[in-house]
């Protein structure tokens, strides 16, 4: 850029950097997570030096002769240029892709509207016509059903497969499969997948690996260290974390995401908004120390529901009862804010908790700062997203029975939270 321009990301700071941290060449060390959540990619107002973000409203900047805005014809990294425009690129939105890349030791990342906004961004961006799909049988809703009723429209196949039996991933591959999508742990049942083993295999058939990782986040697992080469979140749950913004965010290899960018980023317009941005990287500064205590209440909670009389199952990665406990284990640092439970009759046990809770609070959406929860029936997550038969059905099952109780853990007393939920229970 011009000198007489100062850029939003001029090196104001040692902390205002384009890229995840690296050591430096005067044998610093890496900023470990933690702090990366705080300072990765934050620029300090090179007027003010005010440390918080801005928020950077303008739709247009100025175009000025010689900081390359009148040379933009064919570039392909559009991050490489001014700003010129809001919905290519925003300087609050780039300080937050900034921030998400070095939390996921990404070269770059992509935000978006929404979190299904990123996975659709991924979807139409790396198939075409022609090409083969292999997604989840069991992810987040909108995912599937983008995939499986949306994407064969337009001559895209799909095929859904269990990923967490590998030998029917591998029998799942053709010659045209072009990109796996898989999600750890899952939503709604809490299935994991095992990364490293589904990206070998992938990588091995010449396919490219998306995982949705929002359960997850980078405080539990860093897929792109397991193989994955796209890590999407819904930046709207947990990272977030504050239940009043929407985000996704695609974050991997920077030719990968470039690719994403100069398609979906350009043409599907699912931009992300200056404010929200804003929201996001406010939610991210906490993001380490609300997982954890997130964690620490759900293995509590988990450990309570499985004694509870009320109570006939219960899935949380950290129980030694998680089928996948080993890999959970292996796979995560921390287990995770998200639990089911099953009760007897879970329709009317619905109603009873959502006239009882006093703290929780029975309602859709999860990963914010209060406590949800909300009975996700299976006949009807079959009739309205899954349409599981057979093998594929029977293994929902195992994880759900007749329905899950979703249980999206807050920031609340631990003894709180237990004591409404034993109330809420009881008959």
């Amino acid at each position: 850029m011009s000198s007489s321009v100062p850029s939003p990301f001029a090196a104001t700071d040692h902390r205002s950097v384009a890229a995840p941290l690296r050591p430096s060449s005067e044998g610093g060390h890496t900023l470990r997570r933690e702090t990366l959540a705080l300072d990765g990619g934050l620029v300090i107002d090179p007027a003010t030096k005010a440390i918080a973000p801005n928020i950077s409203m303008s739709v247009n900047n100025m175009l000025v002769p010689g900081d390359g805005a009148f040379s933009a014809d064919g570039v392909s990294d559009l991050t490489a240029l001014p700003f010129l425009y809001a919905r290519w690129t925003n300087p609050t939105v780039r300080q937050l892709e900034q921030r998400m890349a070095a939390l996921e030791d990404a070269d770059d990342a992509l935000a978006t509207a929404t979190g299904v906004a990123a996975i659709a961004a991924t979807f139409l961006t790396l198939l075409k016509k022609g090409d083969h799909l292999i997604v989840s049988d069991v992810c987040y809703a909108g995912a599937n059903e983008l995939a499986r009723r949306i994407l064969p429209d337009y001559g895209i196949e799909v095929t859904a497969v269990n990923m967490s039996r590998i030998d029917e991933l591998a029998a799942a591959f053709r010659p045209n499969t072009r990109l796996v999508h898989c999600e750890s742990p899952c939503n709604p049942i809490l299935r994991l997948t095992d990364l490293t083993a589904v990206a070998t295999l992938a990588h091995r058939h010449g396919a490219l690996v998306s995982v949705d990782s929002t359960l997850a986040t980078p405080v539990a697992t860093r897929p792109l260290a397991l193989g994955v080469d796209l890590v999407i979140h819904s930046l709207t749950k947990f990272i977030n974390g504050h239940g009043d913004a929407l985000g996704g965010v695609v974050c991997g290899r920077k030719e990968l995401v470039e690719k994403i960018r100069s398609r979906a980023g350009v043409y599907l317009g699912a931009s992300l908004s200056a404010q929200n941005a804003w929201l996001v990287m406010r939610g991210i500064d906490t993001l380490f120390p609300r997982l954890r205590t997130m964690s620490d209440s759900a293995l509590r909670i988990a450990r309570f529901l499985s004694d509870h009389p009320r109570v006939t199952s219960v899935t949380y990665p950290g129980l030694t009862t998680h089928p996948q406990h080993d890999l959970a284990k292996h796979q995560m640092d921390v287990f995770g804010g998200m639990l089911t439970f099953q009760t007897e009759d879970p329709q009317a046990m619905a109603i009873h908790l959502a006239r009882r809770l006093r703290v929780a609070h029975y309602a859709f959406s999860l990963g914010h700062q209060r406590s949800i929860v909300v009975l996700l029936d299976t006949a009807e997550m079959m009739n309205s997203t899954y349409r599981l038969q057979g093998a594929q059905l029977a293994a929902y099952r195992a994880f759900a029975g007749d329905g899950v109780f979703r249980l999206s853990i807050g920031l609340e007393s631990v003894d709180d939270l237990v004591e409404d939920l034993d109330q809420a229970l009881s008959p």
